[in-house]
């Protein structure tokens, strides 16, 4: 975790420092190499003194949550203009929301895999780990994690408020609002941060029902790729939505002797956040099994 740490603050120590390196050689191209070196130093020094340092951690990997979604939705943007003919055929907003999905995709790919390594790899939240209770711990790497996938959360929800109701409905709203709140308190108290990367593993779902609407989009609804990511959504949101849910009040049940030394707010957040958030899992599963039917039916 401590390499990991390293290597965040070398990789933007060093994109710092090029990017100085950069305009200080387009203002003064004769000057010495050294200096350039002095800016890149410097830069390493902001990031690992205040960038990443502890009190910094929960407001820089918001910022940069927002700004990888930023910078994310551009060049799905740019990429789906150039590689897509579908793409040059939309609507305006159906192409805002072919970027938003883009944008939605790799966060869930890459919330869904630190989640999942937190929850059942890292040893941090391991019964083993005597250091503390289990629903207090929390390290800068969890937190970053975290905050980056609030900044997700944040943006996400911002875009479908302006566009309300194209890129979703009240459902949209409310579990988006829930996501944001839950994890947002998970980053700052550093409290249930097990529970919430549970519940992030659920994201392993967004990329098939985000492929699911790109192959609709692209006219590819009778095609054999839209019923076979029908099956994997059904199996995936079987699993992530479901087993693990239960699972996760299975783990609280066996924690409840720790649960209950949380905040108050932080027990209504792990009562009342994924059994909000089950329930709309259920109804979803639903309409998925009614889907996956029809479109069976059709073929047999």
């Amino acid at each position: 975790m401590l390499l990991i740490s390293e290597i965040c603050i070398f990789i933007v120590g060093e994109a710092l420092g090029y990017i100085a390196v950069y305009m200080y050689r387009k203002a003064a191209p004769a000057r010495n190499l050294m200096a350039f070196r002095s800016y890149q130093s410097r830069a390493e020094t902001l990031v690992k003194t205040y960038l990443l340092a502890g009190p910094f951690i929960p407001y820089t990997s918001v910022f940069a949550g927002i700004f990888a979604c930023k910078m994310v939705y551009d060049v799905c943007q740019l990429i789906s203009s150039f590689y897509f003919r579908t793409y040059t055929t939309l609507t305006k907003i159906q192409r805002i929301e072919w970027n938003n999905r883009g944008m939605s995709t790799v966060h869930a790919i890459f919330i869904s895999a630190v989640s999942t390594y937190f929850a059942f790899w890292s040893n941090h939240f391991s019964d083993n780990n005597p250091d503390d209770l289990l629903i207090t711990r929390s390290s800068p790497l969890s937190t970053f994690t975290l905050g980056v996938s609030s900044g997700y959360f944040l943006s996400d929800l911002g875009m479908i408020c302006w566009y309300y109701p194209s890129l979703g409905g009240l459902e949209y709203v409310v579990h988006h609002s829930l996501s944001a709140i839950a994890v947002a308190y998970s980053m700052y108290t550093g409290e249930g941060q097990l529970y919430t990367f549970m519940v992030l593993i659920s994201e392993v779902t967004t990329p098939e029902i985000n492929m699911r609407w790109f192959l609709d989009t692209a006219g590819l609804k009778r095609s054999s790729a839209y019923l076979i990511n029908g099956v994997v959504i059904f199996f995936a949101w079987l699993v992530a939505r479901i087993l693990l849910f239960i699972y996760m009040f299975y783990h609280v049940y066996l924690h409840y002797d720790q649960v209950i030394h949380m905040h108050i707010f932080g027990i209504l957040l792990v009562f009342g956040v994924p059994s909000a958030l089950g329930v709309m899992n259920l109804v979803w599963f639903g309409k998925i099994i009614k889907g996956l039917k029809k479109n069976l039916a059709k073929r047999l």
